[in-house]
């Protein structure tokens, strides 16, 4: 698949390798290729009669993933992958030989992904592949969520809001948008589970789907207080270790809040994968009307985390 061009041979005297490069080298070494595509292979377009061959899944991922890492659109990707260098190695481009696939093409991969639901397994397939390298689930889990934003405005074709995304109150902020819900080992700090809702779902109401039902303690903030009876029925094994919540005329006891502070250095452990995602991937704001297209975006870009947060074990391990 690689084609060395001319700065490949060493034309370049003076390159230097940068910190771009260097992640997708690092990255390109620690997926498993073979196995995502061949996910994707019984749903992919085969070649028919003598016309354009179809292009090559694993390039078409390597092309969807660098959408995830850069927060780029379909045609932004397409502009990035003429203008990089380093973006065209990754895929495997040669410009004097063939043109990069144009947003079109890149885009009916995209809806490829989201009409089989195989950003979901392409999530589960990186778990299971973390797991075979040494990076098992323990028996911690740490619960949460995060508002992913959504535009407000109604300045458009149909001259409304996304209708599947709501608004929802927190603090004295008003937000619009759907709601990401993670759970998280607390020994590895990678998800194992992932729930996309609209904004205005309740944390707690998707609690046992956040579960793996081996734990032996889960943690979470004060949204998922009183929650005992959904912990005991979707892990039977697993102490209540969420925080206390205070009510009106009735505060929390000191030794209450010291318990609290004690959880907390934990369940912090679970603000580190929406670190990445929102602020290293750029995901704090829908790209896509419609809760299906977003939920599929966020399967692809939590198993981006896992394999992000590991990729330094993965690749001593190498």
């Amino acid at each position: 698949m690689r084609q060395k061009s001319l700065a490949d041979e060493g034309f370049e005297k003076y390159r230097k390798t940068t910190r771009r490069e260097q992640f997708l080298h690092d990255m390109d070494q620690i997926i498993p290729w073979s196995e995502l595509a061949a996910a994707i292979e019984p749903f992919y377009p085969k070649p028919k009669g003598a016309g354009r061959r179809p292009i090559g899944i694993e390039r078409m991922l390597r092309i969807h993933f660098l959408q995830h890492w850069f927060n780029l659109s379909d045609p932004a990707v397409e502009e990035s992958l003429y203008d990089s260098r380093a973006m065209r190695r990754f895929v495997g481009i040669d410009l004097g030989r063939e043109p990069v696939p144009d947003e079109t093409t890149i885009c009916k991969f995209r809806h490829l992904l989201e009409a089989h639901n195989l950003g979901e397994q392409l999530f589960v397939l990186i778990g299971q592949y973390l797991d075979e390298n040494g990076l098992k689930v323990s028996r911690g889990t740490i619960v949460d969520a995060t508002i992913i934003n959504a535009p407000s405005s109604t300045k458009n074709k149909r001259g409304e809001r996304d209708p599947e995304m709501r608004q929802t109150k927190k603090g004295n902020q008003w937000y619009f948008g759907m709601k990401a819900h993670i759970g998280v080992d607390s020994g590895t700090k990678l998800i194992h589970s992932v729930v996309a809702t609209a904004a205005n779902v309740h944390d707690s109401q998707v609690l046992g789907d956040l579960l793996h039902g081996g734990e032996t303690r889960v943690w979470g903030d004060s949204a998922y207080s009183g929650q005992r009876e959904t912990i005991r029925n979707h892990a039977p094994g697993a102490r209540d270790f969420t925080q206390r919540k205070a009510y009106r005329h009735r505060p929390l006891s000191a030794l209450d809040r010291s318990r609290n502070r004690t959880k907390s250095r934990v369940r912090a452990k679970g603000e580190h994968p929406f670190l990445i995602l929102k602020r290293v991937f750029g995901f704090s704001k829908v790209r896509y009307r419609g809760l299906d297209k977003n939920a599929n975006r966020l399967f692809v870009a939590c198993g981006l985390v896992n394999l992000f947060h590991a990729r330094r074990r993965l690749l001593l391990a190498m």
